[in-house]
């Protein structure tokens, strides 16, 4: 019998995060609906579904779009070829890239400029990679664990760079990162790593409960990558977890033999899921549930320029 809860932190929506979600929901308030979404705004279908209803359309391509309409790109960054359609359908355009995602873009943009072969560590068809191959395709290489570290093969006088998708597991990064600087030595890389503060503190988070814990319950959509990793973090230390996008996904039969469970959450879960499991277990008699080891993130994302420049004029007007 589950005897107590313990709740890491931090947890839950990252700055990138609320900038984008926010960044709809202000478009809607200033042009009212429709305001178009290429893909999900974030990897949270509770987020997506709460914005539809809303009057947000979501739309798998930019093209899909009706001319001189309001898009949104999403947290994950876009192609170069995205921008291009949308220009050439007149969109009004308010790009919801974390900007810690277009930092790995301009990266990505600038080592293939200066003659290097890219290599990208990152998990193929992820929204977040696709964008960033698409910066310089030609030049990009995609490598996304250590196998293909080892197995990798570049022209014997390739000039080689490295970059890495901002969710990744940061344990598994530094491994792969090693075994390309084995094999080619004189591979550069960014002068501050990819993977995103968010990413790496839930992670150091989950780990440093796992002692303390029987079972890690993961709340978050499936496609959402830094989910996905939390999972992945507590099977590497031998502690059971599981990926729920809400409490409706709890099998109470995972907790025999259970006394203590830790709960996260992903970046892009609003904090009412958690609170959502927190009264599952409360109604099944559990009473401690206990925050461990608090901690707090102070970063913060301007809105997108336009969206700020529109705001600016709307609050202007007489």
């Amino acid at each position: 019998m589950v005897e107590r809860v313990l709740l890491a932190s931090p947890r839950g929506f990252c700055a990138g995060v609320e900038r984008a979600v926010e960044t709809v929901e202000q478009a809607l308030d200033l042009y009212g609906a429709p305001v178009y979404v290429r893909k999900q705004i974030i990897h949270n279908i509770h987020v997506v579904r709460d914005l539809e209803a809303r009057g947000a359309i979501f739309v798998e391509e930019e093209t899909e779009v009706p001319e001189g309409a309001t898009i949104v790109y999403s947290a994950h960054g876009v192609a170069p070829s995205v921008h291009a359609n949308s220009a050439r359908l007149q969109h009004k355009v308010l790009d919801a890239t974390c900007p810690l995602v277009t930092k790995v873009h301009v990266q990505a943009r600038r080592f293939a400029a200066a003659g290097y072969t890219v290599v990208l560590i990152g998990h193929a068809g992820h929204e977040e990679v696709v964008g960033t191959m698409g910066e310089a395709p030609e030049s990009t290489v995609l490598v996304q664990d250590v196998a293909e570290a080892e197995a990798l093969e570049l022209p014997e006088a390739a000039r080689a760079a490295y970059i890495t998708q901002t969710t990744l597991s940061v344990d598994e990064t530094v491994e792969i990162i090693g075994v390309l600087r084995r094999r080619f030595p004189e591979i550069v890389g960014p002068r501050k790593e990819d993977i995103c503060y968010a990413t790496s503190n839930r992670q150091w988070a989950v780990k440093e409960m796992l002692s303390e814990i029987d079972m890690l319950l993961v709340i978050g959509s499936r496609n959402s990558s830094n989910s996905n990793r939390l999972v992945d973090v507590a099977h590497a230390h031998g502690v059971a977890a599981h990926l729920i996008d809400d409490e409706s996904e709890i099998d109470a039969r995972w907790f025999e033999g259970m006394r203590t469970v830790g709960v996260t959450s992903g970046a892009s879960a609003p904090e009412r899921l958690v609170v959502g499991v927190c009264e599952w277990f409360r109604q099944r008699g559990v009473e401690r549930i206990e925050p461990f080891q608090m901690a707090s993130e102070d970063v913060t994302f301007r809105l997108p320029v336009e969206l700020r420049r529109e705001l600016a004029l709307a609050e202007a007007r007489p």
